[in-house]
């Protein structure tokens, strides 16, 4: 027994003390190969060009009919191509064709038809015609939509039941072809806008445009996609193979930069087919999920529970870099490109990353090639100078890390309900009391308590970057900001309460009750992590003896509140479909109520002078007499206060010195084209930050060493002893 024992001990701890040798040795002799120990990525992308982002939230539409989501817009801007887009340095945004030979001629017509002049008065245009010619010779991606067999059929268009039993995924289909781009695929597309069984979400407001659109809508209710080719839509029309026709309802120049969002991107009716098909479908091979397009990158993997993948459309044509910009884009680097070929990056890898501190961590390791700051890494990342100018930390400057800040084209505001008896209404009291609230609710304060600097007090409707927006004192309101010192600073509380006092509300007291005003702010903002910026909108309204009341509820039930007008103050935004002041003064428009019309005017605001200028302002060019004319409309809402303006947005993107050609883009949707990635030094900075440490697993293995090496000792001597 001893000696069975004794055999079945010794071995296995000679093991123990031959596996602590070959640990520490396989630690050095493979410390050269194991720098990357913790790398997320796959070896065989190593030496491709790769973009690696992430994302938070799944795109539930990728059919770009349907899609109408920043999320959703970040994957279709690479895949599809409307005739025109943003050119990627010029400000203020500036139009540039896409697919199309050069902007489009704009011809207008009189209710006859007949040609007017460019400068005929609005009143005498009936109807305006957008004549679009594209380039010739582009393809669109491989897809098995396109494959045909040896007789010209399509291979997969009447796909049977057993065909369909096998497939899962796209990738599935083992043929693909491609064709190019027509002037009929364009038109395809409006058809598809203008079909009811898609309820595209601009379908509305192109009724009110397209000539044609709402007869088409009604006209195709019972029909079959198969059947679309063959109807015709009045106001859109083909008049070749490179060239077609918008026809829309008077003037509105506006709608070019609708030319320039995917919905106005092409569609080849062999996809929509393709994917019509019941047993498809039922898998979720649709548009929806699988995007076919002209555009740089292709879909290449559509995992949205764990990753999407976008590759460099082999047939893709050449299209260059732009050759100019602003004044300062040369020295910072955004020329040195110019007049090469797109994209610069094979591929970009966006994974799932529901928790900011995974990404913010995987970013400073150089595994993310840009980030943006949560409130939890904004100390680690950005200071702010006594004078208040931004900067980053050391550790970031020492990292080689960059910011860029770009105020978004986009407003956040607190409305009142101007139907409601209290706050509502022209009246001198009513207006008063809003004026006096505009006063005391600090959006200073705000910015800097609840979104880290993160935004620039508004002055009126109008973001910086949108024609008619006014700098300094010429844009003051000066309603509630004295300019002092070369700069806005907000009125002294006092002048508020003396507002209060002309209002009939001294003291914040109720004449009627004798007791404190009571206002009601209606929120979808309930849970525990919106409760301090609750309280602080509660201590603004104290400041004037009124006791605010909120009233949170779910996002439907607050949506229903405002459509009845049940709402008395709100929060709101409003994002830019494109950069032009009437896509933010239309939010202010008497026809454009929300509890009257239907419309985006949620404060119910009438004005009839205001309506008169924005009448008149709209579809105006961007002239001098234009600018006047928004300048008159920033000051009637200052002086009648629908609105708090409340505050721009801004963006505080880092990127890593490797990712280059980077300028904030607020309009354009396909910029990753632009994007360059010096691989060489991503890969050194990679190893240099990403060295494993062993330490501890040294001195780990050497505490082992001291208990394990004295007993195999004591346990020879032993066993020596007994031999004898």
């Amino acid at each position: 027994m001893g000696l069975r024992r004794s055999s079945t001990g010794i071995p296995l701890t000679l093991r123990s003390a031959k596996m602590l040798k070959l640990g520490i040795a396989a630690i050095f002799l493979s410390a050269c190969d194991i720098s990357q120990l913790n790398n997320p990525y796959s070896k065989k992308d190593a030496d491709l060009a790769v973009l690696y982002s992430a994302f938070t939230e799944r795109p539930k539409h990728l059919d770009p009919a349907i899609s109408y989501s920043a999320n959703e817009y970040t994957f279709l801007g690479q895949i599809y191509e409307p005739p025109f887009q943003y050119h990627y340095l010029k400000r203020p945004y500036e139009l540039v064709p896409l697919t199309a030979m050069h902007m489009p001629e704009v011809v207008y017509l009189d209710v006859e038809g007949n040609p007017l002049p460019e400068n005929a008065a609005e009143a005498h245009i009936a109807f305006t015609d957008y004549l679009i010619e594209i380039k010739p010779g582009l393809r669109y991606q491989p897809h098995p939509a396109f494959a045909k067999n040896s007789d010209g059929t399509y291979r997969y268009h009447a796909l049977s039941d057993t065909e369909i039993a096998h497939i899962t995924a796209l990738a599935d289909f083992h043929q693909s072809g491609t064709r190019e781009l027509v002037a009929e695929d364009y038109v395809y597309q409006i058809k598809r806008l203008a079909y009811s069984k898609i309820q595209s979400p601009i379908a509305e407001l192109m009724k009110q445009y397209i000539v044609g659109f709402d007869e088409f809508y009604e006209a195709t209710r019972d029909v079959e996609v198969g059947e679309l080719m063959k109807r015709k839509l009045s106001g859109v029309k083909a008049l070749g193979k490179y060239r077609y026709k918008i026809r829309i309802n008077g003037k509105y120049p506006q709608f070019s930069y609708w030319l320039a969002m995917p919905f106005f991107a092409p569609m080849p009716w062999e996809a929509d087919v393709f994917y019509h098909q019941d047993g498809l479908i039922e898998k979720n091979i649709t548009l929806d999920w699988y995007p076919v397009g002209t555009g740089p990158f292709l879909l290449a993997e559509n995992n949205p529970n764990r990753r999407m993948v976008l590759e460099k459309n082999p047939n893709f044509r050449f299209e260059a870099y732009p050759d100019e910009g602003e004044p300062e884009d040369r020295e910072q680097g955004l020329l040195e490109d110019a007049g090469k070929a797109l994209p610069f990056i094979d591929k970009v890898v966006f994974t799932l990353e529901k928790e900011t501190i995974p990404y913010w961590q995987k970013f400073l390791q150089g595994y993310y090639d840009a980030s943006g700051i949560a409130s939890d890494s904004f100390d680690q990342a950005v200071q702010f100078s006594g004078s208040g100018e931004v900067g980053l930390t050391r550790s970031m400057e020492e990292k080689g890390i960059q910011l860029k800040t770009s105020t978004v084209t986009a407003i956040y505001y607190m409305g009142f309900n101007m139907l409601d008896s209290l706050v509502g209404g022209l009246s001198d009291e009513a207006r008063k009391l809003r004026q006096a609230i505009a006063i005391a609710v600090d959006y200073e304060e705000f910015i800097s308590i609840f979104m880290n600097g993160r935004g620039e007090a508004a002055q009126g409707v109008l973001p910086p970057g949108i024609f008619g927006y006014a700098e300094g004192q010429e844009g003051l309101n000066r309603y509630v900001y004295d300019w002092v010192d070369g700069r806005p600073k907000r009125k002294n509380i006092e002048a508020a309460r003396q507002l209060m006092v002309e209002a009939g509300y001294p003291g914040g007291i109720d004449p009627k009750t004798g007791q404190p005003l009571i206002m009601y702010f209606d929120t979808t903002s309930s849970g525990i992590d919106d409760r301090s910026r609750l309280n602080w909108f509660r201590k603004q309204f104290r400041q004037l003896g009124i006791k605010l009341v909120i009233r949170g509820t779910d996002y439907n039930r607050f949506q229903q509140k405002m459509r009845a007008g049940n709402a008395q103050i709100y929060m709101w935004g409003w994002n830019a479909d494109y950069p032009d002041p009437e896509n933010f003064f239309f939010l202010l428009y008497g026809p454009n109520g929300k509890v009257q019309f239907g419309g985006e005017n949620t404060g119910n605001y009438q004005n009839p002078e205001f309506d008169r200028i924005f009448e008149k302002m709209r579809n105006m060019d961007n002239t001098d007499e234009r600018f006047r004319l928004i300048q008159q409309l920033q000051e009637q809402v200052r002086y009648d206060v629908p609105w708090l303006f409340g505050f721009y947005p801004k963006d505080f993107i880092l990127y890593h010195q490797w990712y280059k050609n980077v300028k904030p883009n607020l309009m354009a949707n396909n910029r990753l084209k632009y994007v360059r990635i010096d691989t060489v030094t991503r890969t050194e900075k990679r190893q240099q930050w990403n060295q494993p440490v062993f330490w501890p697993i040294v001195l780990v293995l050497l505490l082992l060493a001291v208990l394990i090496v004295p007993a195999v000792i004591a346990y020879r001597r032993k066993i020596r002893a007994t031999a004898h």
